[in-house]
């Protein structure tokens, strides 16, 4: 089988890659040939990155489509005409006012099958192109983390950069800030990858706004280290697309969430914003909490810390993550090619 993928947002090595870097070791693993649209061979990037090994793959020029079986293609708001045998348009976006309506793509829908990251994507990608779109969840290879001895340490693994989503770090400062007094010897550890979309100047002024604080923030950890990271941390905090209208502006909302359910397999407790994707990872007082303002965030945390009960709802979190591991996406992925 010839396998084609496109993915227009390779230079960000986001969420978008992660996924798509995970479908291309699935069909790697097939012994599938599989060519990846993208003019440099970035394997090694990808392996740093996530820990993904996609050497194998062809690394090439966009190629006529109708030499393929198959054609996956991550799509910018946009579809492709595709004579491939089998094409799957995938959404990590919910986009809307794209014209995903028009006389051309209703045409092109009709062939085409259209996967998404979320209910979240879903609900607004069916409803613009006018598709009954299938939810495949990011995988996370969840045997792979692990619940080592927890310091007392809270842990937000986010990109520093709001190309998509309003990652929120000012937020998580300012509520360690008022906070962190009433829970002595707990620190706040913010990490993420700085590629493109990251505004200098502002990652300047967070690491300003930090200055004498048990804040520290962690550049470009290669995956080990985010890992790390992750088996020591008790809880895991998010703001990603806090003060922004999901209805209105959903590209600015966590359109799932992957770090978090990688925190969560590692046995961190998740204290996520109640928006978009976020919402169906976690089960509310089960095995995480979602909050709506920063102070039900701080307040949140302390009841935690001072309650200990935060060993109490570990290990629901991690029985949790298995439902997205990627035994789920491999099965999944396969049962959608064979049809």
């Amino acid at each position: 089988m010839k396998v084609a993928v496109f993915n227009p947002y390779w230079d960000t090595l986001g969420g978008g890659e992660r996924y798509t870097a995970s479908l291309v070791s699935f069909l790697l693993q097939k012994n599938w040939q599989v060519d990846v649209w993208w003019p440099d061979n970035i394997s090694s990037a990808i392996k740093d990155r996530f820990s993904i090994d996609i050497s194998r793959a062809n690394f090439t020029k966009l190629q006529p489509s109708k030499n393929y079986d198959l054609l996956f293609w991550l799509s910018d708001g946009s579809l492709p005409v595709s004579f491939a045998k089998k094409t799957i348009i995938h959404f990590q976006f919910p986009f809307t006012d794209v014209k995903g309506g028009s006389v051309g793509n209703f045409i092109k829908s009709r062939f085409y099958t259209f996967v998404v990251n979320s209910n979240f994507t879903k609900s607004f990608i069916d409803l613009e192109f006018h598709v009954t779109s299938r939810v495949i969840y990011p995988p996370v290879s969840t045997q792979t983390f692990v619940n080592a001895k927890k310091i007392p340490q809270i842990i937000y693994i986010g990109r520093f950069s709001n190309l998509t989503q309003s990652k929120g770090h000012a937020t998580l400062i300012e509520v360690f800030k008022k906070i962190y007094r009433q829970i002595p010897g707990w620190k706040l550890v913010l990490a993420g990858g700085t590629t493109v979309g990251t505004d200098e100047s502002e990652l300047s002024q967070l690491k300003k706004s930090i200055v004498g604080l048990p804040i520290n923030i962690v550049a470009n950890p290669d995956f080990s280290e985010i890992k790390k990271l992750y088996s020591q941390s008790s809880l895991f905090w998010s703001a990603s697309g806090f003060g922004v209208d999901e209805t209105t502006t959903p590209l600015k909302v966590e359109h799932f969430g992957i770090t978090a359910v990688e925190a969560m397999a590692s046995g961190c407790v998740p204290l996520l914003v109640n928006k978009g994707g976020h919402k169906e990872i976690v089960q509310q007082g089960v095995n995480g909490f979602l909050w709506n303002t920063p102070e039900e965030l701080g307040g949140l945390t302390i009841k935690l810390i001072k309650d200990n009960s935060l060993q109490d709802i570990s290990p629901s979190a991690v029985i949790r993550s298995k439902i997205f591991d990627i035994g789920e996406f491999n099965q999944s992925f396969q049962k959608l090619i064979n049809v």
